[in-house]
């Protein structure tokens, strides 16, 4: 497995806890589900190690409301490539809640999800291959597109507003 994030592989600095797991140190950067969170919440934020969220499907971001600055990662399962619920969590917590720690895909991520996972406000992705060959698949699905018809949080510009600049800078230019 590889991670790849801004243009690169990074190694795994992060320990998944279960529901029910021990905690390993408290200097360690861990990552919990967002029942557990909420359950020892105080707890956790106390932790000298990076905190982070998990989230499945069925899970509501907006509870993490309160405390999303205080986090340092928050990692989406998509479980198949079928359940999309993970692109509305990236959405929700990028352009609705503001938050500009790592947002990383895990579970069943695909090459031909990347782009629109991108779209979604993902940085991070959690590959079921190895070391180059995911930081290729990442690169490649990255430049599939480069126009857009719909807006999101990445900040691309659309069709229509890269039409509407051409047709103001013809008009600037003809006056």
């Amino acid at each position: 497995m590889a991670i790849v994030k801004n243009d690169s592989l990074i190694e795994q600095e992060w320990i998944t806890v279960d529901a029910e797991g021990d905690l390993p140190s408290s200097d360690e950067n861990i990552i919990v589900p967002l029942a557990r969170f909420k359950e020892e919440r105080d707890s956790l934020l106390g932790r000298n190690g990076g905190l982070g969220v998990e989230l499945n499907p069925g899970d509501t971001p907006e509870d993490l409301a309160g405390d999303i600055d205080r986090l340092s990662i928050i990692t989406v399962n998509f479980p198949a490539y079928t359940d999309g619920r993970g692109y509305s969590y990236g959405r929700v917590l990028r352009e609705r809640m503001g938050f500009t720690g790592e947002l990383r895909a895990v579970g069943d991520v695909l090459r031909d999800q990347i782009l629109l996972m991108h779209r979604c406000g993902f940085d991070a992705y959690d590959l079921q291959v190895d070391g180059e060959v995911a930081l290729d698949k990442v690169r490649a699905a990255l430049k599939e597109m480069t126009v857009y018809y719909q807006p999101t949080g990445d900040g691309r510009a659309t069709a229509q507003s890269l039409r509407e600049r051409r047709r103001a800078a013809l008009e600037q230019k003809a006056s």
